[in-house]
């Protein structure tokens, strides 16, 4: 299975935290096939948007939540 990753943000109620103020308005980068393009669209969205401190962007390692047993 590949190592896929979701690439993901919006605005959160907490700089500090990941609790997003409107989960309808996500913005969703996309699904990559490994880390190194998944960190590479992150790292695109979260200098875009730098300036602003309420907006977060996350890497999610889908092939975790898939299958946990396998970890990695």
């Amino acid at each position: 299975m590949s190592k896929l990753h979701l690439v993901f943000g919006g605005r959160v109620k907490d700089p500090r935290g990941l609790e997003f103020a409107e989960p309808d308005k996500l913005h969703v980068v996309g699904i990559f096939p490994d880390y190194a393009s998944a960190e590479a669209a992150w790292r695109a969205e979260a200098q875009r948007t730098v300036d602003d401190a309420e907006m977060k962007y996350v890497v999610v390692h889908l092939h975790r939540l898939l299958e946990p047993e396998i970890g990695g």
